[in-house]
């Protein structure tokens, strides 16, 4: 009977593992290679299209104390608020730069290539802003230790969003490009938007955010240390009621499981008032030829906000303590989001319709009475704001002002 050869399985597996062997000191030799034996700068990429990243410092000289008080209201000081983002700008711009290692020549073009943008970006910047921010809750963020965090937070957010546009923009304008990609080598390589992002416009925030957080303390403590008694003239309008509740679980963990937990409901109910502050506006004024009696009015705003906030459940778990800053971040984002509930609706339309109405049941009759063909007509304060910016207009079609 003839003898049948049964494969070594042992010799295959030997094979196998030779080859794979193979390789992998293969590839370890081409990335040995690539990294230690090669020339340096070598590659199949024009050398004037590479970016060399060096090591470099993000330096900012800006007053932290100066820059959250403008953050704190920019209304007041929209022209330092247009200079803070100039700086903040142009600083990022300057460290992507360094850190891309270009030349003099190159960075010397910044801040000319960097004020083609700022017109615009100025405008969005502080209409983004101030959308995000309440300007008119300051006292309430005061109280909670929470005003310039808040306002760091929004500029965060607004930042974070224009950032990184503006970066591409320039460095894409400075550097050349090959299909619209840049080529870096050198230390810590990142995109220029990662590297203004994580480098620059992160660890300014942060700072600013510490600075913020040891002021709203202080003002929370020294906040009406006295009674305060002052003249007001103020026309409401409308009022709105509300009720909201939050839910919030905190947990206590050891080695990533949940070995206590406290639960805490929260609810409250609002009042809030909108209407007319006519110590910051009040005008009457009579056109004998025309025949028109002219009031106006400044633009509405909140009032008052009342909020009364109840506890409704309380459970602490054993190993965790609830403390007063639990709470009161609780009780004030139910106040923000009374607020901004009330601002994203139309009550400010309501409230001057309402004021029309009124104005014209209590001055009517008497205009009537001086002369029947005098009518009464309401206005109201338009604030002057800059022109938007439109992407199919050059920034030469706006009639923005000076930095300076």
């Amino acid at each position: 009977m003839a003898r049948r050869d049964i494969p070594n399985p042992t010799g295959s597996r030997n094979t196998l593992r030779a080859f794979l062997l193979i390789v992998a000191f293969s590839l370890i030799a081409i990335i040995l290679y690539k990294k230690y034996v090669s020339p340096p700068g070598y590659s199949n990429i024009p050398k004037e299209l590479q970016v060399n990243y060096v090591p470099s410092d993000f330096k900012i000289n800006i007053d932290e104390e100066n820059a959250l008080a403008i953050l704190s209201n920019p209304h007041r000081y929209r022209k330092e608020f247009n200079n803070l983002v100039y700086d903040i700008n142009l600083s990022i711009l300057y460290h992507v730069a360094n850190r891309m290692g270009l030349s003099e020549e190159d960075k010397g073009r910044l801040q000319e290539e960097y004020e083609k943008h700022h017109p615009y970006l100025r405008n969005l910047y502080f209409h983004d802003f101030v959308a995000l921010k309440d300007t008119t809750s300051n006292l309430y963020q005061t109280w909670y230790d929470n005003e310039g965090s808040n306002a760091i937070e929004v500029l965060k957010e607004v930042a974070a969003k224009y950032t990184c546009f503006l970066v591409t923009q320039i460095m894409t304008t400075l550097v050349p490009t090959k299909g619209g990609s840049i080529y870096a080598k050198g230390q810590s390589v990142d995109t220029p938007c990662g590297v203004a992002m994580q480098e620059a416009l992160n660890p300014l925030l942060s700072r600013l955010k510490e600075r913020a957080a040891i002021e709203d303390f202080s003002r929370s403590r020294g906040l009406l240390q006295e009674k305060v008694e002052k003249a007001i003239a103020e026309l409401a309008t409308m009022e709105v009621r509300d009720k909201k509740g939050l839910n919030k679980q905190l947990q206590t963990r050891v080695l990533g499981f949940a070995v206590s937990s406290s639960d805490i409901e929260v609810s409250a109910i609002s009042i809030l008032k909108v209407g007319f502050r006519l110590t910051d506006y009040f005008d009457i004024s009579l056109n004998p030829k025309l025949g028109i009696v002219t009031v106006t009015l400044p633009e509405p705003t909140i009032l008052s906000h009342e909020v009364y906030p109840k506890i409704d459940k309380l459970d602490i778990g054993w190993m965790r303590e609830v403390k007063s800053i639990d709470l009161n971040k609780n009780f004030n984002a139910l106040r923000g989001e009374f607020r901004r509930e009330a601002l994203d609706s139309d009550i400010m339309d309501k409230a001057k319709t309402q004021a029309i109405e009124l104005m014209n049941t209590m001055f009517t009759p008497a205009i009537k009475g001086m002369n029947n063909r005098y009518n009464l007509r309401v206005q109201f304060r338009q604030v002057t704001e800059q022109q938007e910016f439109n992407p199919e207009y050059s920034s030469s079609t706006y009639d923005y002002e000076n930095k300076d």
